[in-house]
């Protein structure tokens, strides 16, 4: 256990730094763990058919259906559904959750830390060193915050939702990061569809549905809970083309859609997992996110060197626990794969 350290404005900058940092024009981008370049066709015509009413406010029926579709697609109640902009919207609340002490499990998504510690809160890290498997134990048992990614970014360790759900004391709030767990075929290990008072999950639909720039997610949670966070929260704060969104990806066809992408990004991550360990290259086992942790002899120089070469990924060192020979590189077709370690083999 450790607490954060640094200048505060060199911490917070590290904290919000993000793989679209590291993508650019022309770039082979292995940064940013988005699926695709672009939403599917289907999603594409259903949000082109609802920037005909963007003369109006969002209404009240449209978050109503966005509510229910979520709802029903975890077996919650539509009032323990809270629609956001963004997975990181619902971070950028926890704040109002009025917290006295705040633990973050690292390595994982430095946004929440960026939002509490920013408030104020007092943040305390609880670093897992390799194979980052979470061990509750660890947490100080003061802390009336926990928050942890599952899967984790950038690590791609799924936790057994026993382990997780071991964190959960009395006057503490546990927030359960799943903005990649809908790339797990069948979802397992996800605790979205416990309905338990003191236990906050978070989605995301940007990644699997290539929303980046629409930013949607939602919350679930008690509905005492997600009333504190909303306080203060402006009017209107997720528009009409987000909830259309929100409610397309959670109905049923959708889910199932996702579900066979969970199973291909399966398939392509262990390609990628054999073909770099044959290249030589370090990588995290085992992995069921998205994307691959990797550590090399000299990892900022190779970042470099790829970058120069047209390839983007992303640095790991602004990951607290994590140094400069770490490496995430998002899980991509195999031709594109092999792309990459031939590169790299240039420099190893």
């Amino acid at each position: 256990m450790e607490s954060g350290s640094g200048t505060a404005l060199d911490a917070l900058a590290r904290l919000r730094h993000h793989g679209d940092a590291e993508a650019g024009p022309g770039l082979l981008d292995f940064a940013v763990n988005v699926q695709g370049d672009g939403p599917p066709e289907w999603l594409r015509r259903r949000l082109a058919d609802a920037v005909a009413g963007l003369g109006r406010y969002p209404s009240a029926e449209a978050e109503r259906r966005a509510r229910e579709q979520v709802a029903s697609r975890h077996g919650r109640t539509p009032d323990e559904v809270l629609p956001l902009a963004g997975g990181a919207e619902g971070f950028a609340m926890l704040p109002r959750l009025d917290v006295r002490e705040a633990v973050l499990i690292h390595p994982s998504f430095t946004e929440p830390e960026l939002a509490l510690r920013e408030a104020g809160v007092p943040v305390t890290h609880v670093t897992l060193d390799a194979p980052y498997r979470l061990d509750p134990s660890a947490v100080p048992e003061s802390a009336d915050l926990v928050v942890l990614g599952n899967p984790t970014n950038p690590t791609s360790v799924l936790h057994p939702a026993a382990d997780v759900l071991a964190l959960r004391r009395p006057g503490r709030i546990l927030v359960v990061d799943e903005a990649f767990m809908d790339a797990v075929p069948g979802e397992t290990e996800s605790v979205a569809g416990l309905a338990l008072p003191d236990v906050l999950v978070l989605r995301s639909l940007t990644k699997t549905w290539a929303l980046a720039g629409l930013r949607c997610g939602y919350a679930l949670g008690a509905p005492d809970v997600l009333a504190r966070l909303c306080h203060g929260r402006a009017h209107w704060p997720v528009g009409s083309l987000q909830l259309e969104a929100i409610t397309a990806c959670s109905e049923p066809a959708a889910v199932a859609e996702a579900g066979e992408k969970a199973r291909r990004i399966g398939a392509d991550r262990a390609v990628a997992v054999g073909l770099l360990r044959n290249a030589g290259i370090e990588v995290h086992t085992p992995a069921a996110a998205p994307f691959l942790l990797l550590r090399l002899p000299d990892g900022e120089r190779m970042r470099t060197r790829l970058r120069e070469r047209g390839i983007a990924v992303r640095r790991c060192d602004t990951f607290p626990g994590l140094g400069p020979d770490f490496l995430r590189i998002a899980v991509r077709p195999r031709a594109m794969t092999e792309q990459l370690i031939a590169t790299m083999r240039e420099f190893l």
